[in-house]
């Protein structure tokens, strides 16, 4: 490809990943973000010095070319960490990876036996379709567990009933993970492969993932390309099938940006509404018909030096409302500025608009304070400050009928000659920020003339939990990998 301007919407770990792409061979992207910092869902946000993720971000892949780059930018920066964490359910806190002992004190000889059964029933009686996530999960782990350990966090997490969540997100997020992998797990040390979820320690950013993208934007930067916070887009000029420019709106004025292709990381939904003059009927429908799910995190400033040593825990109990709890002092000691304090984040999921996002800062930092330790693992009493922040679009859901509407703005999109989308939002699946990584390097090489269908990335080797890391390196490139 000669030298064109290309205009990148979304400065997350896929738009700037394609920018960075760009820059490598010789071309001048210009970066749209409308929030003020670098990094969408995966940037770090800071309050008196304390650091926290929008969500946890585990550094952990089998993208060759993605672990490369991640390592190139970080260099020493990047911390290897212990992985520890738990799930909190009926009052007791679980092994995750499960522990045998742990397990069946919690559990109980009873129980224990009861899931086993309920796993054989299904291994003999199957739901015959999978259509849902609950038959999807009951079917390798039977009604027992599924009971347990999925269905509440799930329903907590997405705000609509299992059976309502569409199967292919739980091939796509816990493939590979069965209950006698669990148990093996348990009861023996892994050899040769593991399974991605079971992984016992990961890399992680000194000063969270946000530096990471920092310094990508400086590396964008140093290279020519602009990035530009604070630019909300209004409207994305087409002429046919063509994409001509991009309105932004920055302090209140609008200005024109024309560009000769455009990468967009932005919502499905939010594209196609945006798009002048506007695609058809059917298609805006579709976009309409998409949903999010939303979620706040609620930063508790806890004055005490040591508080657990996890990670991060899900909050299965329905007793609560917080869905997942961070440690972000044991995701890295540089997260916190003193040393004698801890910094818990507390996560909501929740929908845009619904009476949790609506409540008062005040009335969540007591919410979490009061759970905190309902829990066990904070006095409220010691939650000595706190600050909330808020995520719209955190996850695309997987209803009934989302694939019917994808398909619609898929095939519409596919018309355009000089427009890819990338990226979680980009591609309405929820992929990790490596995939999302992979989509926006190779929509880059799609403009020097590869042909990589970008919808595939995360579907024919499904990535979560499904892929088998070796141990070894491998030689494998990760267009080989992933390529149908």
């Amino acid at each position: 490809m000669t030298e064109k301007s290309v205009i990148v919407i979304g400065a997350g770990p896929a738009g700037l990943t394609a920018a960075w792409e760009l820059v490598k061979r010789g071309h001048r992207p210009i970066v749209l973000e409308r929030y003020h910092t670098v990094g969408g869902i995966a940037r770090t946000e800071e309050y008196k010095g304390y650091r926290f993720d929008i969500g946890g971000h585990r550094f952990f892949t089998k993208v060759h070319e993605v672990n490369d780059l991640w390592h190139t930018w970080m260099g020493p920066e990047f911390l290897r960490r212990p992985r520890l964490s738990r799930i909190f359910y009926d009052g007791k806190f679980f092994h995750y990876p499960l522990r045998a002992f742990n397990a069946l004190a919690n559990m109980g000889i009873v129980r224990s036996f009861a899931i086993v059964l309920s796993y054989i029933q299904f291994q003999i009686f199957p739901y015959p379709t999978e259509e849902n996530f609950e038959q999807w999960v009951t079917n390798r782990f039977g009604r027992q567990l599924y009971e347990i350990f999925f269905k509440t966090y799930t329903e907590k997490v997405w705000g609509i009933p299992c059976t309502e969540i569409r199967a292919e997100w739980a091939a796509q997020r816990i493939k590979g993970l069965s209950l006698p992998a669990a148990i093996k797990n348990a009861l023996f040390k892994p050899r040769g492969e593991v399974i991605k979820t079971l992984i016992e320690e990961f890399e992680y950013p000194a000063h969270g993932p946000g530096m990471m993208w920092e310094y990508a934007t400086r590396a964008v930067e140093g290279k020519g390309g602009e990035v530009r916070l604070g630019c909300d887009v209004v409207r994305v000029v087409r002429d046919g099938w063509r994409v001509t420019a991009v309105a932004v709106s920055n302090a209140g004025e609008e200005k024109t940006i024309p560009g000769d292709y455009v990468i967009s990381s932005m919502p499905l939904a939010e594209l196609i509404c945006k798009l002048d003059p506007p695609a058809p009927p059917g298609v805006i429908d579709a976009a309409r018909r998409l949903s999010y799910r939303d979620f706040l995190t609620v930063v508790l400033i806890v004055n005490r030096p040591h508080l657990f040593e996890d990670n991060w825990i899900y909050i299965h109990s329905p007793e609560v409302k917080v869905g997942r709890v961070q440690n972000f002092k044991n995701w890295s000691p540089h997260m916190v500025p003193d040393p004698n304090t801890s910094s818990l984040g507390l996560e909501y999921f929740c929908t845009e608009g619904d009476a949790l996002w609506r409540m008062p800062d005040a009335d969540l930092i007591d919410l979490g304070k009061r759970e905190a330790e309902q829990i066990g693992l904070a006095r409220a009493a010691d939650a000595i400050d706190g600050v909330v922040v808020r995520q719209q679009k955190a996850y695309p859901v997987y209803d009934s009928e989302y694939a019917g509407h994808l398909e619609t703005i898929r095939t519409f999109l596919a018309g355009f000659e000089n427009l890819q989308t990338v990226g979680r939002n980009g591609l309405h699946k929820y992929n990790n920020q490596d995939h999302s990584m992979l989509t926006a390097i190779l929509a880059v090489r799609n403009l020097d003339g590869e042909a990589h269908d970008l919808w595939q990335v995360n579907t024919e080797r499904s990535y979560h939990e499904e892929v088998r890391i070796p141990r070894r390196k491998v030689e494998e490139k990760p267009v080989d990998i992933l390529e149908a």
